[in-house]
């Protein structure tokens, strides 16, 4: 009898240990229409900024600067949303096939600052205020 109910006592305990890991929780909310709108347009700003990076003559000029485009891409990773839509904004108000060196300078500037603020380490010459 004793046998028989610690068999059945370790199958319960096999079974409610196996069955423990599967158990998850969900939490659903709602969302407004701003928060949707705003995450998508995160998104746009990010691809946007991305996509200027991977231009040809942006990628030879940070080259020519010092900084590898891998550098750049995880510099771009990291900055907040808001310096995102400022970067992407300044993106848009360049003319078409103009003034590129703008752009690489202000990105060179953007790096550097954030070089110095010590949130990434890509130019040597600079020493973080950490």
């Amino acid at each position: 009898m004793i046998k028989k109910f610690k068999q059945l006592f370790i199958c319960f305990l096999v079974s409610t240990f196996t069955f423990v890991g599967f158990t998850q929780s969900v939490h659903a909310a709602m969302i407004s229409t701003e928060q949707a709108v705003a995450a998508t347009t995160a998104q746009q700003n990010r691809e946007k900024v991305e996509a200027a990076l991977n231009r040809p003559d942006v990628a030879a000029e940070l080259e020519r600067m010092g900084v590898a485009k891998s550098e750049a891409d995880a510099r771009v990773a990291a900055l907040s949303d808001a310096e995102v839509a400022a970067l992407a904004g300044r993106v848009d108000s360049l003319p078409a096939g103009g003034d590129i060196i703008g752009t690489v300078v202000f990105i060179f500037v953007l790096l550097l600052v954030t070089d110095i603020l010590g949130l990434t380490k890509v130019y040597p010459f600079t020493r973080s205020i950490r």
